[in-house]
């Protein structure tokens, strides 16, 4: 399986160097075209109040339509038409925002983030599932990851066989209430997209140069902060085994982004 590591959103929120980046995996597969998240999308730019919702003003996204997964898709010579299936780690709008640019596509998510987006409880969820983000109606797969085995110390993880053979979907909950991860064989190693249960590799490394604006928005969002900070310690964790065989990426560091094309 070869992989392609896109940048398909960067939001310049306050006192972040060097802003924050929506990674955007982009599989190709022996089924066609996979994504792993969809960063933001064309929609966004043109209401952004709706699809977005305040935080806009602060996270700062750039709407550049050149950043857009399914412009990528075309600047790499593919058709998009060849993006069959979306995994998500969450249903946040700046993972969401580029569904819309892939209406045929069917989305595969946990059940638990399914039900969240679809039943927001709290303040926090209805603002971050916004309606319009699905007003194209997507076709919303659901999976049981928790109900699965375990995946390198992960209690529950389901292989996507239905996609594609080496793609795994990990429940790793506490950012939001059904929050995800992605594992994918790509033949020489695993890459780990651990999409938002950590913001910076700072706070996996030991160094603590995570800036304090991303992390006390994460706190302030977290579905549930006793599982945030339980999975950053299994993630510290796997991080300090620097296994040669495994790649841990997440979706807003541009440090690990760099990483992972081969800039650094």
């Amino acid at each position: 399986m070869r992989v392609h590591h896109l940048n398909c959103g960067t939001m310049r929120p306050p006192g972040t160097p060097g802003g924050l980046v929506c990674h955007v995996l982009l599989l190709e597969t022996n089924n066609g075209l996979v994504l792993v998240d969809s960063g933001l999308g064309l929609r966004d730019a043109e209401a952004p109040g709706k699809r977005f919702g305040p935080v806009r003003c602060y996270v700062r996204p750039m709407f550049d339509p050149n950043e857009a997964a399914v412009n990528q898709i075309r600047q790499l010579g593919y058709d998009p038409a060849d993006v069959r299936h979306i995994v998500l780690t969450h249903f946040d709008a700046d993972h969401t925002g580029g569904l819309a640019d892939f209406p045929w596509a069917r989305v595969h998510l946990t059940g638990a983030e399914a039900f969240a987006a679809l039943h927001p409880r709290t303040l926090i969820e209805r603002e971050r599932y916004r309606p319009a983000q699905r007003a194209h109606h997507p076709v919303l797969v659901e999976h049981e990851p928790s109900a699965g085995e375990s995946w390198r110390g992960f209690p529950g993880a389901e292989e996507l066989t239905d996609v594609a053979a080496g793609i795994v979907l990990i429940n790793l909950p506490g950012h939001s209430r059904g929050h995800a991860a992605v594992a994918v064989d790509v033949g020489d190693r695993w890459i780990l997209h651990a999409g938002d249960s950590f913001y910076h590799h700072g706070q996996l490394d030991g160094t603590d140069t995570a800036p304090r604006a991303i992390t006390a928005m994460e706190r302030v969002i977290a579905h549930d902060w006793k599982q945030v900070r339980g999975n950053h310690e299994r993630l510290a964790q796997l991080w300090a085994r620097a296994e040669p065989d495994l790649l841990v990426v997440n979706a807003h560091d541009p440090h690990l982004l760099d990483r992972a094309i081969g800039r650094v």
